[in-house]
């Protein structure tokens, strides 16, 4: 089948996640810049972390997605792994802010940015075990994999947060820092007139 569904789907629960996230945070009682930081101060911050998390992966899910012209059950079930992830940042978010950055609501929102992150991998390994997506993947990407670094970022966020937690915040940032940086490799392969995909014809098979 075409990816139009697939790809339908998953920006539906990115921004159902985007917007949960952002409902939990609170009107300050008085008009003073004191009382909306007391009110949302701890709670924004960790929003921007996970807004900007979750619009990468929108973003890289969007360019992925140029390589391949249809998908199969493997790939479909690779992408609702990544969602299940993903969806539940907010809840992992709202506890970690919550409770100030404690310790083990921090552990438990490094893993669940360490198993997103591992889950986007897999999905990039089953698009590129596919017969046609496959060989248009390691032509457009090459052998670098970035989600592989920032899995290792992920996972040295988790320990960090078990002796800092404030530490780890850092660390889950500096992990955003990598992918802000832009990956034109899909774009220009993609620019190439010979592995454009072919035209969209709206149907869905």
């Amino acid at each position: 089948m075409r990816t139009n569904r697939l790809e339908a789907f998953s920006d539906g629960v990115l921004a159902i996640a985007i917007t949960i996230m952002v409902l939990e945070l609170r009107t300050p009682e008085d008009p003073t810049l004191r009382a909306l930081w007391d009110a949302t101060g701890i709670r924004f911050l960790a929003y921007v972390l996970s807004f900007v998390f979750i619009g990468i992966y929108w973003n890289n899910h969007h360019h992925l997605f140029q390589l391949v012209d249809r998908v199969s059950g493997s790939v479909l079930w690779a992408n609702l792994h990544l969602l299940f992830w993903l969806s539940l940042l907010p809840f992992t978010t709202n506890w970690m802010a919550e409770t100030e950055i404690a310790r083990a609501p921090t552990i438990v929102y490094g893993i669940n940015l360490l198993l997103a992150g591992f889950a986007f991998w897999t999905l990039e390994m089953t698009i590129e075990r596919g017969p046609t997506e496959g060989t248009r993947y390691r032509d457009a990407v090459g052998t670098g994999n970035k989600s592989l670094v920032s899995l290792a970022g992920c996972l040295l966020g988790v320990g960090a947060a078990t002796i800092a937690p404030l530490l780890a915040i850092g660390v889950f940032a500096a992990v955003t820092l990598i992918w802000l940086i832009p990956d034109r490799r899909i774009e220009r392969y993609l620019a190439d007139p010979h592995n454009a995909p072919p035209p969209d014809t709206g149907v869905t098979k």
